[in-house]
């Protein structure tokens, strides 16, 4: 059993494959945190509540229920009653006062996982998960809190979410609604987060933590370049193979907030949610609230056991798409190659060009539509431009298919342009504060998806364009964050929901994209990786991983990128130099083996590349095909980070079976009169033997894991080449 719980101890006991969670009740019904960590396998006590020392439980010592509180390991915390630490959740009644309290009333353990509605959510069988719900109620406001911990032994993960449903007769303001919090005493924790900005996305940042209290948040509408909604504690010196690991990943698209609060007490207190700035929810009487999913695991092995178990659960438990364990089509995306200056002609010289190189499929980026010859206008405008698209859309992706390529599109859905015939048709249609001038970016606004007709007009918007034509794949972008946050179609007192009413909106529009088309290859994408979360992966499998495709740049890009996600989400293509973004210039194979760390594709012009380059197409393409089910479907194991030792950086992934391994070296920066270099792999059966691919060099897993490889024969910077290693089965 994942969960039981003692009746006599009063204790809650969740146990994945590799750690177990532990949860007790005092005499009052307040539910507080025990224990999270390594497996345990004998009978669990709950002292680590310290209800025996002061100030004691409220039961024994009233007078002081108010340092209780602030100093109880809370495991669902609530605000305005005397914990003064973060809330998870603080609600005002109709009075106009602030305060919830709530104790346990029930429980319930099942096999299997419910849906969450309206959001994304992990999933399983009764067989790969059991779930506890847990009742809670605050009997003065008449509000139930279900908690909901949901156990995947095999992936040592646990999910958590939260639901509130007023049972009372009044209006109750949800001021506050986190989905999860680990309270916990310091072992000198660190924090680990990922920040960046656009085009140097999900870079890795570590520390010390300090009293106080240390967050990432984003307040942009979406989960962000700056920020992301990951938080892991870490012991100090922990690295890939050792040391005590604590993630919390938040599955939602909006924004949100993770933060670390060390008290006066040298307890840890580690929350994750949707963000409390300018939200707040509605809830009347008989109404729910769903919060969303947070996906915790625990690894006491570094930092490369974490990795390993986000990625099995995340390709198992997460991703729908039929394309999840499908060999993905190399494309070609023209956006680069022409941004707006294209037409027919032009679009099927490429495509003609690119099926010569081996490539599978012709993209089209923006600038198809409307009259959209720059990024100033006609987003909403959803209407092929036939002056460009001489002979239609159709004509276009029919002639493709003739020269045996597949065709696929991109939109902007979620935007309007001002100069556009949608916006002089609906200008009540973007959100807006009435009376103030909005703000522009990109000089385009947002649609109010808190509008069901403007949902209507989105999706059809999309539909009917997928409908005209044999389009198998779509890129949905999304190139500005929220901001004059009003809706004219939102009452006075709902404007605080549209954050969150909009996030929702998106989920819809692609849940019915999916559901219409479920053999479409969705790619999810914000100005690059401006929404590279776990909630678009629950409808797409992957997501652009960032504008910036330099093979240097990506190195970090994708290095924090693949901590947390499966190489088979990460969108990376293979590009031209001096790269458009840094106007860098690396070689053409660093620039394919950096990009096979990914889904695998090119942003460029192949018809007027160097003839050189050209040439290595094929070769490329042959290696996407050889190591593409690998790199979709092995373990993740990072050897050495660029971002650490500024010289070199290298990855490997194993098979499943440990029967062959694929290592990618990547030498950045060469070092004068310098040895060969001497890097410790990983993910090898150290018993076996193997041999180096197109060599006779034979090694035991143990000594390439123990002992080392040497990496020789480089000259000259941004090198890279790949080793592959096939166990010997004589």
């Amino acid at each position: 059993m994942a969960v039981q719980y003692n009746e006599d101890k009063k204790i809650f006991r969740l146990d994945t494959k590799k750690s177990t969670y532990l949860m007790g009740l005092t005499p009052e019904g307040y539910l507080g945190h025990i224990y999270y960590g390594d497996r345990l396998y004998k009978a669990t006590e709950n002292y680590m509540l310290r209800m025996e020392e002061p100030p004691y439980t409220p039961s024994v010592n009233k007078r002081e229920k108010s340092s209780f509180l602030d100093s109880f390991p809370m495991e669902y915390p609530t605000g305005g009653i005397g914990d003064y630490r973060e809330s998870c959740l603080n609600v005002r009644n109709e009075a106009g006062q602030m305060g919830c309290e709530i104790h346990y009333v029930s429980h319930e353990i099942y096999n299997g996982k419910k849906a969450l509605k309206g959001l994304p959510a992990s999933f399983g069988t009764e067989e790969e998960v059991q779930t506890l719900d847990i009742l809670c109620e605050d009997e003065i406001l008449r509000l139930q809190v279900v908690l909901s911990y949901s156990v995947f032994e095999k992936e040592n993960v646990i999910t958590r979410s939260v639901k509130l449903i007023n049972k009372g007769d009044q209006k109750l303001k949800i001021e506050k609604i986190y989905s999860a919090c680990l309270d916990m005493d310091n072992e000198n924790f660190e924090m680990l987060t990922l920040h960046g900005s656009w085009a140097r996305e999900r870079h890795i940042q570590q520390g010390p933590l300090r009293y106080g209290k240390q967050m990432v948040s984003s307040t942009k509408g979406e989960s962000s370049h700056q920020e992301h909604p990951f938080v892991a504690l870490v012991t100090p010196g922990t690295t890939q193979q050792q040391g005590k690991v604590y993630g919390m990943h938040f599955v939602y698209s909006g924004n949100f907030i993770g933060q670390a609060e060390l008290n006066q007490f040298d307890s840890v207190r580690t929350v994750m949610g949707i963000n409390k700035e300018e939200f707040s929810w509605i809830l009347k009487a008989g109404e729910e609230f769903q919060a969303p999913e947070v996906v915790m695991t625990y690894s006491h092995e570094g930092l490369g056991e974490m990795t390993r178990s986000y990625h099995d659960f995340y390709r198992n438990h997460m991703i729908r798409s039929k394309y999840l364990h499908k060999k993905r089509p190399i494309l070609i995306n023209n956006w680069e190659a022409t941004y707006f200056d294209f037409n027919t002609d032009k679009l099927l010289d490429i495509a003609r060009e690119a099926k010569s190189c081996g490539i599978e499929m012709l993209v089209m980026d923006d600038g198809w539509f409307g009259v959209r010859n720059s990024d100033n206008c006609s987003l909403g405008d959803w209407k092929v431009n036939t002056d460009k698209i001489i002979g239609g859309l159709k004509y276009l992706v029919d002639e493709v298919n003739k020269i045996g390529l597949e065709f696929g599109i991109w939109f902007e859905p979620e935007m309007i342009s001002p100069n556009s015939d949608l916006y002089r048709a609906h200008p009540e249609w973007a959100i807006q504060i009435p009376g103030r001038e909005a703000t522009q970016s990109r000089q385009q606004y947002v649609l109010d998806l808190s509008r069901p007709e403007v949902l209507d007009y989105v999706y059809e918007s999309v539909a009917s364009i997928l409908r005209s034509a044999n389009i198998v794949y779509v890129k949905w972008d999304m190139n500005r964050q929220l901001s004059d946050l009003g809706s004219t179609y939102l009452g006075a007192e709902e404007q605080q929901e549209l954050f969150h009413r909009y996030v929702l909106g998106v989920y819809a529009l692609q849940e019915r994209l999916v559901t219409e088309f479920p053999d479409l290859l969705l790619e999810n994408c914000s100005g690059g990786g401006a929404r590279f979360d776990p909630g678009m992966l629950y409808y797409s499998p992957q997501i652009w991983c960032s504008d910036d495709t330099d093979a240097i740049e990506r190195l970090m890009i994708q290095e924090g990128t693949s901590m947390i996600y499966p190489l088979s989400t990460m969108g990376a293509h293979v590009s031209d130099c001096p790269n458009h973004t840094v106007g860098r210039v690396t070689p053409f194979e660093t620039r394919g083996h950096v990009a096979l760390a990914g889904t695998f594709g090119y942003e460029l012009d192949v018809t007027k590349i160097p003839e050189e380059d050209r040439k290595m197409i094929p070769e490329q393409t042959k290696m996407y095909h050889k190591y593409h089910e690998l790199v979709r479907e092995g373990d993740y194991y990072r050897i050495a980070s660029y971002r650490e030792n500024h010289l070199y950086d290298c990855w490997a992934i194993a098979a499943k079976d440990k029967r062959e391994v694929l290592v990618t070296y990547v030498h950045v920066f060469s070092t004068p009169n310098a040895h060969s270099r001497r890097i410790f792999l990983q993910g090898f059966d150290p018993e076996a033997v193997y041999v180096l691919e197109g060599t006779e060099e034979k090694y035991t897993g143990e000594m390439l894991m123990k002992c080392g490889f040497l990496v020789k024969g480089f000259w000259g910077d941004f090198k890279s080449k790949l080793y592959h290693f096939v166990k010997v089965t004589e």
